[in-house]
């Protein structure tokens, strides 16, 4: 595939396949595993893989940081002129290097402290024992975890998709029939469903170190020049991408407590399903985002701008169907999803279709603002890209969590993120024209 002259139709919509396939088997993960613990355990079941959801988005969120943000600068320095290949391989070895640091660190404070970790999170009584359990086999994985999504970006941007889809869809199929199968038939409950998630990553890591061994890969390990300055880099370019995972974490985490505080157990639980539903909609933006940056990376290096526009063309019509979809499915037949994750009570299917209507407006502009940071990252614009990401992550989100509830009740709670994404998207609409238009204006000129 040929960023810079091929077919931009063509190469967005194959890596748009194959990122989705990637983002459908990642968020499948959580979600077979809540519907499998919530179906064994009931709401306590659905309640502790809701305290659990921060775990995973730091663990995901770090692998992104330096997969993202160290693949934006390969893919940039590959579509100049000349091509530094040897250049662009010392990113990569920089994003392995501070993979590994982070993925010891993550594995001793997981190893160590996760009771800790998981009352801070929310838990309490049973879903404290049960979120445990779910947790106990995962803390042997968890480098894998993170390096999958290290490995799955560059990848991407090596133009072996495919790899990075088939690695991921290998390891969901054997979690999806290993949840079944420790959860019920092997009578594990909560147990079970953390060894196939633990196994299934461990097929997908083996998986994507295959392409080492491919005659297309052009990933080489290599000494770094400046290795530390390369590591600020990655980690400025991927921060907004990292972020918005770990703000998913930190918005759960606000969430979890102030439910508590306001509402009750009941409503805990179908937050919980809700994560998950978000957890999916932000995997669909994620591919829009991951399927457009690797040809504006490149054609960004080679002063593109006209195949820019056309890939943002195609990206925009993806995110505006998602958006429709989601939100649309969720006004629709919320108490469906209710059914899939747990057996529910009587008491949390009258409630659930509130809950849903009111949180899931904000799926309207999600994936758009998601979609925005990919965008701003490939054009080398870190800082609008932050800025998008910390507003909708932590300041104005977590500001609207508790003046919501209590200036105007705890019903309010589930307004704060549809009003969140509203102000958002006013600000990268405005960012993402003004940058758009200077593309244009440095093309003519």
């Amino acid at each position: 595939m040929d960023f810079l002259n091929g077919k931009i139709k063509n190469i967005y919509f194959k890596y748009l396949s194959a990122a989705f396939g990637s983002a459908l088997i990642t968020s499948i993960y959580s979600i077979v595993d809540m519907a499998m613990v919530g179906q064994y355990h009931g709401p306590d079941g659905a309640a502790a893989l809701a305290v659990v959801a921060p775990v995973w988005n730091i663990i995901y969120s770090f692998g992104l940081l330096m997969g993202i943000g160290g693949s934006v600068l390969f893919s940039t320095i590959r579509g100049k002129a000349d091509r530094q290949i040897r250049k662009s391989n010392e990113y990569f070895t920089a994003s392995v290097i501070g993979s590994v640091i982070l993925a010891v660190v993550i594995w001793l404070i997981i190893i160590f402290f996760d009771r800790h970790l998981l009352v801070f999170f929310g838990a309490q009584d049973n879903t404290l024992t049960l979120a445990r359990e779910y947790v106990r086999p995962i803390k042997l994985a968890i480098p894998c975890f993170l390096f999958n999504q290290m490995l799955a970006a560059y990848l991407r941007n090596d133009k072996n998709p495919a790899l990075a889809t088939g690695a991921v869809l290998a390891g969901g199929i054997f979690n999806i029939f290993g949840d079944y199968f420790f959860v019920f038939t092997c009578d594990m409950g909560a147990f079970g469903a953390g060894l196939a998630t633990a196994i299934g990553s461990a097929i997908s890591f083996l998986a994507m170190l295959s392409h080492f061994f491919m005659k297309k890969n052009t990933l080489r390990l290599v000494r770094p020049e400046g290795v530390l300055r390369k590591l600020k880099e990655i980690t400025t370019t991927g921060f907004s991408t990292f972020f918005i995972d770990v703000a998913m974490g930190i918005l759960t985490i606000l969430f979890n407590r102030q439910i508590m505080v306001y509402l009750d157990t009941n409503a805990l639980s179908i937050y919980g399903v809700i994560v998950n539903i978000t957890t999916f909609v932000q995997c669909c933006a994620y591919s829009v985002g991951q399927a457009a940056q690797p040809i504006i990376s490149t054609n960004f290096g080679a002063g593109k701008g006209s195949r820019i526009r056309e890939t943002l063309k195609y990206a925009l019509g993806t995110v505006a169907f998602f958006s429709i979809f989601w939100t649309g499915l969720c006004m629709l037949i919320p108490n469906s999803f209710i059914r899939l994750f747990m057996t529910p009570t009587a008491e949390v299917l009258e409630i659930a279709p509130g809950i849903f209507r009111s949180y899931c407006l904000a799926f309207m502009l999600l994936p758009f603002n998601v979609y925005s940071t990919y965008y701003f990252q490939a054009l080398m614009k870190p800082k609008t890209a932050f800025i998008a990401s910390v507003a909708r992550g932590l300041v104005i989100s977590g500001i609207l969590i508790y003046i919501l509830p209590a200036a105007f009740g705890g019903s309010t709670i589930w307004f704060a993120m549809p009003v969140t994404e509203l102000i958002v998207a006013v600000y990268v609409i405005y960012e993402m024209m003004k940058y758009t238009k200077q593309l244009s204006t440095e093309k003519e000129e």
